[in-house]
């Protein structure tokens, strides 16, 4: 599936079934993948960079109460907001990621601002903050993230927690939570790749846990020599397997095309450890690859001078 330039995007993986949607909210979350697609091929489709199409497409999934990232974020366990995010510019291997952030709309476009205005790859909490008021990043009072469905979840899993006597930090992927990461990787005309991933982590997290969507290499890695990749799903076993980097280490030193190593990935070596999720990703000859081992994955793709394609199930 060879392409000039394309956009892939994702919104979360993990049990997410037909008959747990109802078919108004399917068709709320297919508008949504749809709008977040057209907002990055947009730019691309104009000869606009990679970096802009990945975050502009970020920029629609963090301002919906669907996705577990931006307005739709998760409560920790004392009922706040811990956001994290990266991005990374496959053509210069430079790349920026913030973490535990409280009052940034949209994270994602703070992790640029990392990138692109310090020395540093990745910044957390009140300093992060600090950084992004020196550059005149708004930033919104806490009311902002506030959901009903999110105040709910968290009431639930500190219930469940009495019962099980012990910590319980729940993954935004379970039957009752259909929500996750969201992500999106994008080749441009100039052939450059680029790669973005946002996301609000866990249900009743505590001590301020950081998962992988701001960790290079993990959530999120970019270079155009091979593919671009945003990864959802248990962060701690992304980490682990390094699965952004990986997809790529596999095609640069093992001569795999993108679609054997992104199914190595995510198939054979996050299985095996017991993780759950899956991944986007895009090289650059275009070819593309959304692999995950759970029920189900929001995503889409857009491909040059072709119609737009989403999904949710196991299709």
């Amino acid at each position: 599936m060879s392409s000039e330039f394309g956009i892939v995007i994702h919104g979360g993986a993990g049990t997410i079934l037909r008959m747990s949607l109802t078919a108004e909210l399917e068709a709320q979350y297919r508008e949504r993948l749809q709008a977040s697609l057209a907002a990055g091929y947009e730019i691309l489709e104009k000869g606009g960079g990679g970096l802009d199409a990945v975050c502009a497409a970020v920029n629609v999934m963090e301002n919906s109460p669907l996705f577990n990232a931006g307005k739709g974020a998760v409560f920790t366990h004392e009922g706040h907001n811990e956001q994290d995010a990266s991005v990374m510019d496959g053509r210069t291997l430079e790349c920026g990621g913030v973490a535990s952030v409280k009052r940034i709309k949209n994270p994602v476009d703070l992790a640029r601002l990392v990138m692109e205005k310090s020395e540093h790859v990745l910044l957390c909490g009140e300093g992060a903050e600090a950084f992004a008021t020196k550059y005149n990043i708004d930033l919104v009072d806490a009311d902002y993230f506030y959901t009903d469905m999110r105040w709910n979840q968290l009431q639930k899993a500190l219930e469940k927690e009495k019962h099980l006597k012990t910590d319980y930090s729940q993954l935004d992927h379970t039957p009752d939570d259909k929500h996750g990461t969201v992500g999106a990787v994008a080749l441009d005309k100039e052939g450059n790749l680029a790669a973005a991933t946002s996301s609000g982590g866990m249900t009743n997290k505590r001590f301020s846990r950081i998962g992988d969507s701001p960790i290079i290499g993990a959530g999120n890695y970019a270079n155009n020599s091979t593919c671009a990749v945003s990864t959802t799903g248990h962060g701690e076993f992304f980490m682990r397997c390094l699965t952004a980097y990986d997809v790529s280490a596999m095609m640069e030193y093992k001569q795999m095309t993108l679609t054997e190593a992104a199914e190595i990935a995510i198939v054979e070596k996050l299985t095996r450890l017991g993780g759950t999720g899956g991944l986007i990703a895009i090289d650059r000859q275009g070819d593309i690859a959304l692999p995950f081992n759970t029920p189900g994955m929001y995503r889409g793709y857009r491909l040059a001078n072709d119609e737009p394609a989403v999904a949710i199930f196991k299709e």
